[in-house]
């Protein structure tokens, strides 16, 4: 299949009930949308800009003005940006969660304000719904794809993240492909902090353990990159493949520069999560409390053969 039917389906959303639904904030939601609270996991990760850039859009749309906070991956700090969105004023919180469990309190006391919450990226319980990129999907297509450029056979790092649902679910789609490869061994794991520099330290660790390795998957980009690093300082450029996932201005940059040991990243759209976070609250807010309450955007993968074609954030 040509990579442009790729991106007309990557354009459509499947939608998944998860668990039973959460109480909405319809009965007291306000009838229109004019003050957006978005709050980020942090904001030096481009994914969480492009984010932004979305709310931003999506706000001139409807002619509401957006707030955004950075958490800097920090529990804590989101609790205390509800609390002043909510002291704001806000009609509408679409959040990134830290911690999709601990930051529920916090979301309950916005909903009895009267606030719409929805989640992004990644499940925040109490969220009126949630729209996220198919995050098994995008581990599967980027390991499947590293698999395949590996021959099939080898030995595999896998970097990990923070322990939030859509990064443990990249690692569980990754880890579903392997069992189709029986000569691919995973034999390293460590957590990164999401970000290129404790990707470069966790992979060069790992490296250190396994000097046989021959692929890597990033469960994000810039842990990925982190690995590339790692993978070039160690002088292993021509022995192991590295893959990640989001799709980032970053990656498909890396993907154009020659010799480097980057192969494939399966997209993510954090522009179109928040677009869609706001129709479904504009739903809400005009009485239509949404049946399906998760919302799943496919990944596709980018490789060197179609990047080119690839639109990017």
């Amino acid at each position: 299949m040509r990579f442009k039917t790729y991106l007309q389906l990557a354009a459509t959303a499947s939608v998944l009930v998860i668990g039973p639904i959460q109480p909405s904030a319809a009965q007291d939601a306000p009838k229109k949308i004019e003050k957006i609270g978005l709050m980020v996991q942090d904001m030096s990760n481009p994914f969480f800009s492009a984010m932004t850039k979305g709310a931003e859009d999506a706000a001139k749309a409807i002619g509401a003005t957006v707030n955004t906070q950075d958490a800097q991956l920090d529990l804590a700090n989101q609790n205390t940006q509800i609390d002043a969105f909510i002291q704001q004023g806000v009609n509408l919180i679409v959040i990134s969660a830290v911690d999709e469990a601990g930051i529920e309190p916090a979301i309950l006391r916005a909903k009895e304000a009267g606030i719409i919450v929805i989640a992004v990226d990644t499940p925040a319980n109490g969220a009126d719904a949630v729209i996220m990129t198919n995050a098994v999907q995008a581990g599967e297509r980027s390991c499947d794809y590293l698999f395949k450029q590996m021959g099939g056979k080898g030995e595999v790092l896998l970097v990990d993240g923070t322990p939030i649902q859509t990064i443990i679910d990249r690692i569980a789609g990754c880890k579903n492909v392997a069992k189709s490869y029986p000569d691919i061994k995973i034999v390293g794991q460590q957590a990164s902090k999401n970000d290129r520099a404790s990707g470069l330290l966790v992979t060069t660790d790992m490296l250190t353990a396994n000097p046989d390795v021959t692929g890597i998957f990033g469960m994000n980009d810039p842990s990925a990159l982190g690995a590339v690093l790692a993978v070039e300082q160690a002088g292993k450029a021509g022995q192991i493949k590295v893959s990640g996932v989001d799709g980032s201005p970053e990656a498909v940059e890396e993907l154009k520069r020659e010799g480097s040991p980057f192969i494939g990243t399966a997209t993510q759209n954090p522009a179109e999560m928040v677009r869609q976070a706001v129709k479904v609250a504009e739903a809400i807010a005009a009485g239509n409390t949404p049946a399906e309450t998760t919302i799943l955007i496919e990944s596709v993968l980018v490789d060197r053969e179609n990047v080119a074609q690839y639109s990017g954030w």
